[in-house]
């Protein structure tokens, strides 16, 4: 048997070479019992096993994507990683390919297109094997990021992207947006207001909100619609703009979450109650819609599976399992109700 090597000096990392000369063999049946490619003897497998633990070796994951062509990594750019939602979205996609031999990492835009292209240009000199674009605001038609120009299968996350070549994941956004206005309406309110997302951002939803206004023979009135920026500090501010007009609104419907809290921040500070002095509804049911008082009536937007599908999108591709046209997975998005309205 031969003589296993004294291991590598403290600080140093360990190579293929190192693990070889510990274990009493070559270098190439190291490669092979990582691999797994070729057969090699259970005695010398467990050889190299051994000093692969004791020596603490590691792959060295920028030779192994030179030699592989792959990076086993797939990244996701979201708008804002503090918002509940994207956490939710970029959990499901780990869960997705977490199980085969792919990570994730993500990067965070702001909403910012030049922000965007940099990460992007970003992932593409990491040679990531997938990409996950989730839709952020005011992104121009003549956008120069176009996917059948990036080499790795991307998946984009809602509608910003639709002139884009790539798979989809969408959501019912409008007819979710349409049930939450419809049933403020159905409360027998007469001023039902809107915090919208920025300008161009969440469209779906501003169109579900007229939609509901007009087939219950209401005028929209674009008095009754602010912007917000999907924050809760922006939400306050907004909701401070309707609270200020006379007469105020009776209902609000917010097109996410953290808006309509903020909203109801404005309604509490003004010694109102909610609902009934003002109703307000909210857009995705993230957990923190179960924490507030009163619980928060929403439309439930499935970011976890939003993720989820992304993932099992990719994970076709990029294991060579499917290579046809673009795809889109349409999601419901149900209305929740709570106490707010």
């Amino acid at each position: 048997m031969s003589v296993q090597q004294r291991p590598p000096e403290s600080g140093s990392r360990v190579t293929i070479g190192d693990v070889a000369r510990h274990a009493g063999v070559s270098p190439t049946t190291v490669s092979h019992v990582l691999s797994g490619k070729r057969l090699v003897g259970s005695a010398t497998r467990e050889r190299v096993a051994e000093a692969i633990e004791e020596l603490g070796y590691r792959p060295n994951s920028a030779a192994r994507q030179l030699r592989t062509k792959r990076s086993c990594a797939v990244a996701v750019l979201v708008p804002d990683l503090t918002n509940p939602f994207y956490s939710a979205l970029t959990r499901g996609l780990a869960d997705a390919v977490g199980g085969s031999e792919y990570g994730t990492y993500v990067c965070n835009t702001d909403g910012s297109l030049e922000r965007e292209r940099m990460f992007l240009h970003d992932v593409l000199d990491r040679g990531a094997d997938g990409i996950v674009m989730a839709s952020s605001a005011n992104m121009p038609k003549e956008r120069d990021l176009t996917p059948t120009r990036f080499g790795p299968p991307v998946v984009c996350i809602g509608e910003d992207y639709l002139e884009l070549d790539a798979d989809f994941v969408t959501t019912a956004d409008r007819v979710g947006a349409r049930a939450a206005t419809a049933h403020l309406l159905a409360r027998g309110t007469t001023r039902v207001a809107m915090i919208q997302g920025p300008p161009d951002g969440g469209v779906q939803r501003t169109l579900g909100y007229v939609d509901a206004l007009n087939a219950a023979g209401h005028e929209p009135d674009p008095a009754l619609q602010v912007h917000g920026d999907w924050t809760r500090p922006s939400g306050r501010e907004a909701m401070r703009t309707l609270m200020a007009q006379r007469p105020r609104p009776d209902a609000v419907f917010c097109a996410n979450d953290l808006m309509a809290i903020g909203a109801m921040d404005v309604i509490h500070e003004l010694r109102l109650r909610v609902p009934d002095d003002v109703a307000l509804v909210g857009f995705d049911d993230v957990d923190a819609a179960t924490i507030v008082t009163p619980a928060l009536t929403t439309v439930r937007n499935p970011a976890y599976d939003i993720g989820h599908e992304a993932g099992q999108l990719l994970l076709s591709r990029m294991r060579g399992e499917y290579s046809g046209p673009s795809r889109t997975v349409s999601l419901k998005c149900p209305l929740v109700e709570r106490e707010s309205g």
